[in-house]
Order: C-alpha cells, then structure tokens, then sequence
C-alpha cells in the first residue's frame, strides 16, 4: 500500500519554530545561499585576518572572486537591514532567519559540512540582554517543556559584544546542554547595514536548528538528517501551521 508523502523533520521543525517565534511577534526574513564577502564577513565586522575567513572553514567559489557557499544566516540581517533603511523603514525589526548553511569541515555524528540556523534578530531602542534572555526563556520553554532554565556564558564573536553562548538546563536529564551563541549586535554592523547605532540597539542569536531537533527527540546521528532514508521522515508527527 502506498503511503502519503511526509514533511521533512527539518521543515517539521521550522514550522514549528516560526509559530513559537510568530507568536511573539517575529517575521521570517530570506536570503541566498551563496554569498559575496560583505554580507558574509565584513558588513558582519569579521576582520581580514579571521580564521573564519581560511578554506578550512569556508567553501569558496572556484572563479568567481568573494563568492561563499553562506557560513551562516548572519548575512540575512545585513541584507534586511539594508533593504529596510532603503525603503525608508527604520527600526524596530524583530526577525527569524531558517536556512541552509555550508562549512569545510569534516563530517561525524555531531558534524555536517551543510547544516540549518535560525538566525534571529531584533533592533529598536533601548533592546537589552534581559530581552534575549527572555526571549529565549520563552522560546526554549515553548519548545521543550515548561521546566527548561536558560543561562549565557561570556563568550566572543566579531558580530556581537557582548556575546554569549546559551545553555539550557533539561530537568529529566539533569544537565545543562550548549545550544547556540548570541549576543548584542555590535554597533559597526548595524553602522554597516545604514541603522543609527547611536539611537539603537538590538540583539542577534544563532542556534543550529538539527542541534534543537536532536535534542528534542533523542536522535543520535547529525547525518541521519541528510541521509536520503525516507524511514527517517516517518518517525515524526506533523503538526499542522
């Protein structure tokens, strides 16, 4: 007997994290996955000299100068804000960005040279860390379970300062698990992208979307994601947006 066609679990997931985010008050932005340098690295305040910048980490386009396969969804609220201050619409912005992203490295259980963010950014005035924190308070909460606790550790990216790695504390497993970076948006970006840095502020995070779905529902292996098996698709519920 033929069976219906099933969502995959990456777009089970999205959909589900555009509604928690939906519900609070977040649109969804877009961008290419290929990229050129300025929206990729620099517009983002990643110097010349950063490792993110060598062939290791990123796929660069043979013949076509200061094209990438995109590192990260970063390069979409570079292009949002651009896009905005030209239209003449000035913050505040409260976006999510679900996409592909590609690094040269090598693949294993936790690894993927292509793998989903969801890249979220919110400017407007008087933005603080509290309202990352309790953005992700509610998000984690929504998603997880109501006994999840969130908690930011110092960390560092060129994009945000400062920044912060999130964790969140899972009751049933009684530990804390790393889930992402975030951060205030570091003001030469929002100078890069045209916004006013001195009448606004705002914050950025980054969380990869598998690294959430694993979590979630236990799944050992990164790879199982990209792996073609259909078997794997049918393992989900679809929840209906």
């Amino acid at each position: 007997m033929n069976q219906p066609g099933r969502l995959h679990p990456i777009s089970i997931a999205i959909r589900e994290i555009a509604a928690i985010f939906g519900r609070m008050g977040f649109g969804i932005a877009y961008g290419p996955e290929l990229e050129d340098d300025w929206h990729n690295f620099t517009a983002l305040n990643v110097p010349e000299d950063h490792p993110a910048r060598d062939m290791q980490d990123t796929f660069w386009i043979k013949n076509q100068p200061g094209e990438v396969l995109r590192t990260h969804t970063s390069p979409v609220q570079i292009r949002y804000m651009e896009e905005q201050m030209k239209k003449g619409i000035e913050p505040p912005y409260r976006i999510i960005v679900p996409g592909k992203v590609f690094r040269n490295e090598a693949t294993d259980s936790t690894h993927e040279a292509q793998f989903f963010q969801v890249e979220g950014l919110v400017v407007g005035e008087d933005i603080t860390l509290a309202h990352l924190k309790g953005t992700f308070d509610r998000f984690f909460r929504e998603y997880f379970g109501a006994d999840i606790k969130t908690r930011f550790r110092p960390s560092f990216f060129p994009f945000t300062e400062p920044s912060v790695e999130v964790d969140v504390w899972f009751e049933s497993q009684q530990k804390w698990l790393e889930l992402g970076g975030a951060g205030m948006v570091h003001p030469k970006v929002l100078e890069n992208a045209g916004v006013d840095s001195t009448k606004y502020q705002g914050f950025a995070f980054g969380p990869g979307l598998e690294r959430i779905v694993m979590i979630k529902y236990g799944i050992p292996d990164a790879r199982l994601f990209h792996s073609g098996d259909i078997r794997f698709n049918y393992a989900f519920d679809e929840k209906p947006v």
